[in-house]
């Protein structure tokens, strides 16, 4: 049996945190929560401690692994999102935002959320193909069905696979609603799929938007676009006719929470209707990576960011209660709900997600068969 073991924040004694990698969201390949093995840095008394941190580190080149897998579709029972089922094309991102709450789903594959969830890519190369077989089952019932759920559908290595187009390709065939979030531009490629399911009330996609400050969002986020670019994606989709909304996620106190109004004034400009907002969540091992960046970041503020989380999750860093986990308690968390609530109303966004219409489908094969095939 595999236990849980506890994972340190930083090296302990007083050497130097591991240096920022250039264009990677933590330099950290943190053991996971089911190693059983552990290591740690130790100065040999010949300085190598400070040498390594001295010394210039090349950013680590990415690793794209391809699989087939056995099964796409993948069942929510979450009250706290508004979808049934989810498929994600990609294990991992690229992206390399370092408070991403997927990180801890690479421990499963033996493999570290820290540096490895953004340097070793699962690509499911099959997945156009296992969602035409879930389709084509005669129990399959359409339900709302979320693109991307865990990881960005859109990230760097899509470009070259095309897998997330393929998966489209299946749903506009199919004739199968679906929503998006992304952080990226790639979806403008697939404007031509994408503009007539949603003149059909067959699509919505969300813009997630963390901050304006490009400066910010280089080492918050890395290899996502870059803020004036998301913006752009909003403007385009809105002139396509897609529903399109933002996603001001996560807030996270005093970094980029004093952007929250300024986020959606400038999203509301560019065409988005609709916004949502969730607040920090540090789950597993996102929570030492995530402190570890504040560290290496802002360490100033390190101790007022925790401090104030811990006050909207009970004392704790985190809490992973349904309906609590999203948005947090306390009077911090009624003062940013209240904040995003006000800004939201003045101006004109609709606080519902886009209603998608689950009665067009139709199962991949027989669009043009005799009604009799039905009886056999």
């Amino acid at each position: 049996m595999r236990h849980a073991r506890t994972i340190k924040l930083v090296p302990e004694g007083p050497g130097p945190l591991p240096a920022p990698v250039k264009g990677r969201g933590t330099s950290w390949a943190i053991e996971h929560r089911f190693s059983q093995q552990t290591s740690e840095s130790f100065d040999d008394g010949w300085g190598t401690l400070d040498q390594s941190v001295e010394e210039e580190h090349l950013p680590p080149a990415t690793q794209i692994i391809e699989e087939k897998v056995k099964s796409i579709l993948s069942s929510n029972d979450s009250p706290d999102v508004h979808f049934d089922l989810s498929v994600n094309p990609y294990r991992g991102c690229e992206h390399g935002c370092v408070y991403c709450f997927a990180r801890p789903t690479h421990s499963y594959l033996n493999m570290s959320p820290g540096l490895d969830f953004e340097t070793r890519i699962i690509a499911k190369v099959n997945a156009a193909e296992r969602l035409r077989e879930a389709f084509a089952s005669r129990s399959y019932q359409p339900l709302m069905l979320n693109l991307g759920s865990a990881t960005d559908a859109y990230q760097p290595i899509e470009r070259k696979l095309g897998i997330t187009r393929s998966v489209i390709e299946v749903l506009a065939e199919c004739r199968h609603p679906f929503s998006l979030v992304t952080k990226s531009s790639g979806i403008e490629r697939d404007l031509d799929l994408v503009a007539p399911m949603a003149a059909d009330g067959l699509v919505a996609v969300y813009l997630s938007i963390t901050s304006l400050d490009p400066g910010l969002a280089r080492i918050l986020e890395p290899r996502a676009a870059a803020p004036h670019r998301r913006l752009r994606t909003v403007e385009a989709l809105a002139r396509a006719g897609v529903p399109v909304g933002v996603s001001v996620s996560p807030v996270i106190p005093f970094i980029n929470e004093p952007e929250l109004e300024r986020i959606l004034e400038a999203a509301r400009a560019a065409g988005a209707t609709s916004a949502f907002s969730i607040v920090l969540r540090l789950p597993w091992e996102v929570n030492p990576i995530f402190q570890q960046w504040l560290q290496a970041h802002f360490p100033e503020r390190a101790g007022r960011v925790m401090a104030r989380i811990r006050e909207m999750r009970g004392g704790k860093d985190y809490d992973s209660r349904f309906g609590a986990r999203m948005k947090g308690e306390g009077v911090w968390a009624q003062l940013l709900h209240q904040r995003f609530t006000k800004a939201a109303a003045r101006l004109g966004f609709n606080r519902t997600r886009v209603e998608l219409d689950l009665t067009q489908f139709r199962p991949p094969g027989r669009a043009g068969a005799s009604p009799q095939g039905e009886l056999f």
